[in-house]
């Protein structure tokens, strides 16, 4: 999935941007082998963090809407 700044109603530098395009792909990879059992918002909030990104609940909701819609398609 690639991300842009109006995806996540913030400004980031291109960096920042990669870093999330990486952690979003890693969740898709996981729900795809069954590795992922809790809320998406959820694991993807905690794996931004890991990953030094602080978003607002807001933005992790919507890329979280963003990958369970590919990831069912």
């Amino acid at each position: 999935m690639s991300i842009h700044n109006e995806d996540l109603r913030v400004a980031l530098d291109d960096d920042r941007i990669e870093t999330i395009e990486h952690v979003v792909a890693e969740v898709e990879d996981d729900i795809h082998h069954g590795k992922v059992s809790d809320d998406v918002s959820h694991v993807l909030a905690q794996r931004l963090e890991a990953a030094g990104v602080s978003l607002a609940p807001e933005a992790v909701d919507d890329l979280a809407e963003a990958i369970e819609s590919d990831v069912s398609l």
